[in-house]
């Protein structure tokens, strides 16, 4: 057995055991692991998603090293404000897909649905309210999160709260796109913002936050140059990857580095092979744990992914002289936000410009927008000519999944579409 695996199982059964004694444990094992992708990245990988790796295990074992640097918060909380205090931004299903990699996400479910959380609750809150009820994960100083798109968000920080005296600020996301629920939204967000000068001590600078959007904007556009690039050139990654890309765009959007890496990766791009395979669009979450999509998705010639939703869930330009205004403008006309249907139209939309070959929906156990909302998408997609599977499985939770139905449907797709079929 490989070292890195050795100690895998031995922080496994060491926190399983004695929960509140084995922080140190995995942080060492962070650490460890952004050491070994810097040293020994995955050669097989390309060199823009190597960077990419090193970069997120980076973020995140620097941040919880530092307990009173960083604040929790759900994915779409807004990075670039929380930035502007000199703090960083970790989500909680970030957070609970990192501690996932010890294999400890079954007893961190198990132990919150112990203390009465409902088993239908998203796995990923269960995952991260079972690490810090466990004794596992410190509380940091401050959380935030938004209504956005998630029901389980208000719960989830209102029970961590109230168990663990963690203060947090719920953001309302009204679903209406005009300029009184802009200026509504807006408001919050300068709340927020004294809120948190007042409770963490820290200095709160607008110039700051300017410039982020400033660079947020430069690096929009290069996303939107790598998404063109994937359509034309063989980039080998992971599903891994994508997953990593979409933390890097809500955890690391407005930073200098991030969009230094994108810069690189579209440079990069270039010197590699024409793409000659099937082109996925890929919705929803990602199951990185999933050996069949791993099989189909990593390092190979035939099947790339070349974007997913929630990696280009905000497509706009930010308004660097109004940065309250465009910070509410961007959650306000995310794509999660709003009905479904409105949804359905932004992928299509975006499928246009992208031109996928195919599109696979994930529906995560537990989230009940994905599962009530995959028909309408696919009753979208196929007026565009765009087929659509779905798959049913878990994010996370590795129990929920089953390897061979995902394997069976997937195969049949893939042959499907390799043939020119519109139907899946």
């Amino acid at each position: 057995m490989p070292v890195a695996e050795q100690y895998i199982q031995y922080v496994r059964e060491r926190t399983i055991k004695e929960p509140e004694k084995s922080w140190d444990k995995i942080l060492l094992g962070f650490r460890m692991n952004s050491l070994r992708m810097h040293f020994f990245p995955n050669r097989k990988l390309a060199r823009g998603y190597q960077k990419l790796e090193e970069m997120m295990m980076k973020h995140v074992a620097d941040s919880l090293s530092r307990p009173h640097s960083y604040v929790w918060g759900n994915i779409f909380a807004p990075c670039e404000l929380v930035n502007a205090f000199g703090l960083r931004l970790l989500s909680i299903e970030s957070l609970a897909c990192y501690l996932s990699g010890y294999h400890l996400e079954d007893f961190f479910i198990d132990f919150a649905q112990s203390i009465g959380l409902a088993p239908t609750l998203c796995s990923y809150h269960k995952a991260f309210v079972g690490a810090v009820e466990s004794g596992v994960v410190p509380t940091p100083a401050y959380a935030v999160t938004t209504s956005l798109s998630c029901d389980g968000n208000l719960n989830t920080f209102r029970f961590l709260q109230k168990k663990n005296n963690v203060p947090f600020m719920l953001l309302d996301v009204p679903y209406t796109d005009d300029g009184d629920a802009i200026d509504y939204l807006a408001g919050q967000l300068e709340e927020l913002v004294r809120d948190m000068e007042n409770r963490l001590g820290c200095r709160f600078r607008i110039e700051k936050l300017k410039e982020a959007l400033r660079i947020e904007n430069e690096t929009r556009k290069e996303l939107n140059k790598l998404a063109e690039q994937l359509q034309v050139h063989y980039y080998p990654g992971a599903v891994i990857d994508q997953m990593y890309l979409m933390m890097a765009t809500h955890l690391l959007m407005g930073t200098p580095e991030f969009l230094e890496l994108i810069r690189f990766m579209n440079e990069d791009i270039q010197t590699h092979p024409e793409f000659t395979g099937k082109r996925i669009l890929w919705i929803h979450l990602l199951p990185f744990y999933q050996e069949s999509l791993n099989g189909y998705f990593n390092e190979n010639e035939k099947y790339q992914i070349m974007a997913t939703d929630i990696i280009v869930d905000y497509l706009g330009d930010l308004d660097t002289e109004r940065p309250f205004y465009a910070l509410a403008k961007k959650l306000i006309e995310n794509v999660f936000n709003g009905s479904y249907g409105n949804k359905a139209k932004q992928i299509c939309d975006f499928a246009g410009e992208v031109k996928p070959d195919a599109a696979i929906h994930f529906c995560h156990w537990g989230c009940k927008q994905a599962a009530g909302g995959s028909v309408m998408l696919k009753e979208a997609m196929r007026r565009e000519g765009i087929p659509l599977l779905i798959l049913d499985g878990d994010g996370i939770d590795k129990r929920n999944s089953h390897d061979g139905q995902i394997k069976t449907r997937l195969e049949a797709f893939l042959e499907m579409i390799g043939e020119g079929g519109a139907e899946a």
